[in-house]
């Protein structure tokens, strides 16, 4: 589902790495770079083109290799019709694994679900869509990164919380998106920690306060926006019709923008 105006260009970032984003030596595939780039991408080991989607269900450990849309998936668009190129089963992990272009829909958690080491090249309409109906439903997200996503990285449709942590994420409109004007809308909690948020970008964390949303930021680094254009947290008003939502101020409020100034750190 749409929640925001989705822009168009789209390019290719640069690689680099930051040790202070927390991941461990084991995420990364080469080190050695200057604290003021972004993190090491991995080589892929291997990579499999994916012409229907794969359903998941208890855990896969992909060795580190790359996945990539062909046919029905492979058209590299921002239709919001695609299929994902995985879905997970509730309950079902998801490990070390690289998404590259065309990536289609990405990832889909129709439960509870856990994507642990993922990696998106080339973010294709979104990295992942959480669609779980249960509000003790857990999105869990440890280690990896996405980059060059035109609208949103992690789309939160379903109900529950979101746990997205030791994350880096570059070249982006909206990193976490709790639906704006889904038919069914839900009570969404977000918890971001440890991110490695690198220029440009639009806004970290998107949710609807009047469905009762909230986003926790912790740790998060920003870097290359030395004008503080991205928003950490952005409020809007939500809706149930499709249309799209009006914004509702943004910034830390302690109920619904959960952070301080000390939890972003700029460089």
């Amino acid at each position: 589902m749409t929640s925001a105006t989705r822009p168009r260009a789209r390019g290719r970032a640069l690689t680099g790495a930051l040790a202070t984003l927390g991941l461990s030596v084991g995420m990364l595939m080469s080190v050695g770079s200057s604290p003021a780039s972004a993190a090491t991408w991995p080589t892929p080991n291997g990579s499999q083109g994916v012409s229907s989607t794969i359903s998941v269900s208890g855990t896969k450990d992909y060795g580190m290799k790359r996945l990539y849309g062909t046919g029905d998936l492979g058209s590299g668009s921002q239709d919001e019709d695609q299929g994902p190129i995985l879905e997970l089963a509730d309950g079902a992990v998801l490990k070390n694994v690289v998404l590259g272009a065309p990536a289609a829909d990405g990832i889909h958690c129709l439960g509870s679900c856990t994507l642990q080491n993922v990696w998106w090249e080339d973010v294709g309409e979104d990295a992942a869509t959480f669609k779980g109906k249960s509000s003790s439903a857990v999105y869990t997200v440890s280690g990896g990164g996405a980059r060059e996503a035109g609208d949103k990285v992690f789309q939160f449709n379903g109900a529950g919380t979101l746990n997205v942590s030791n994350f880096a994420v570059q070249n982006f409109g909206t990193f976490v998106r709790s639906c704006g004007n889904c038919s069914t809308q839900y009570k969404r909690t977000i918890n971001l920690n440890t991110i490695e948020v690198t220029w440009k970008g639009s806004r970290l964390a998107g949710i609807n306060t009047n469905y009762g949303d909230s986003a926790t930021l912790r740790n998060i680094t920003i870097i290359g926006d030395s004008s503080k254009k991205i928003v950490p947290c952005q409020k809007y008003i939500g809706n149930n019709s499709g249309k799209e939502p009006s914004t509702n101020g943004s910034g830390p409020d302690g109920t619904y923008c959960k952070y301080a100034s000390s939890d972003v750190t700029y460089r």
